[in-house]
C-alpha cells in the first residue's frame, strides 16, 4: 500500500496519504491494506461495515458518535471535497473537547483515521461529494448521539459563512457539556 501516516493535533487521529500511481490512463491506489494499516496506523482494528453517502454543497453531517458500540472510522472522499472533523469526547483525555479538521477530496486522495472515542462530522465544499467510510462496529440507532456542530466550547472553524444544511437530529444535537461522553 505504501502509505504515509501523519499524526494530527489529536495524536490518535491519523492523516493517511496513499501512494498514487498515475499516468495518461488515470491512476491506481490501494485504498486499504490490513497489514499496512496495522503496522503504520493502529494494530488490532477490524472493520465490519462500509458506508457511502452522497451530499450536496453546504450539507453538514455530524458531529456523530455511538455512546455504546463506539465506532472507529476510516474515511475518504471519492468524488468532490469535504472539510472533515474529529472531536475528542473522552473525558479522561488531555485533548478532551479539542478538534481536528482536514480537507479530504477526490483530488488529494487523503484518508482520515478516527478511532473510537471521537465524534465525527463533515461539511461538503464541492457541488456534491461521495464520502466512503469503513467502521469498526455496526450502526445502532439507539446508541447514536450528536454533538452540536457549532458548540462555542469546541470552536470548530468551519470554512463557511452561511448556515449549513442539517438533518433534524443534528439540529437537535446537544452541546458537549450536555452530551453523554466516554470516560
Amino acid at each position: 500500500m505504501a502509505i504515509q501516516v501523519t499524526a494530527t493535533a489529536l495524536p490518535e487521529v491519523k492523516l493517511i496519504e496513499p501512494q498514487v500511481f498515475g499516468d495518461a490512463r488515470g491512476f491506481f491506489l490501494e485504498s486499504f491494506n490490513a497489514r499496512e494499516f496495522a503496522e503504520k496506523v493502529q494494530a488490532g482494528v477490524e472493520f465490519v461495515q462500509d458506508n457511502h453517502s452522497r451530499s450536496r454543497k453546504g450539507v453538514l453531517r455530524g458531529l456523530h458518535y455511538q455512546i455504546e458500540h463506539a465506532q472507529g472510522k476510516l474515511v475518504r472522499v471519492v468524488d468532490g471535497e469535504v472539510f472533515d472533523v474529529a472531536v475528542d469526547i473522552r473525558r479522561s483525555s488531555p485533548t478532551f473537547g479539542k478538534w481536528e479538521g482536514v480537507i479530504l477530496s477526490a483530488e488529494n486522495q487523503r484518508q482520515l483515521w478516527i478511532p473510537p472515542g471521537f465524534a465525527h462530522g463533515f461539511l461538503v465544499l464541492s457541488e456534491t461529494a461521495d464520502f466512503l467510510y469503513k467502521t469498526t462496529d455496526y450502526w445502532f440507532s439507539e446508541h447514536e448521539r450528536s454533538v452540536l456542530w457549532n458548540d462555542p466550547a469546541i470552536g470548530i472553524e468551519w470554512p463557511i459563512d452561511f448556515e449549513p444544511t442539517l438533518a433534524a437530529k443534528d439540529k437537535a444535537a446537544l452541546r458537549l457539556s450536555e452530551c453523554e461522553t466516554y470516560a
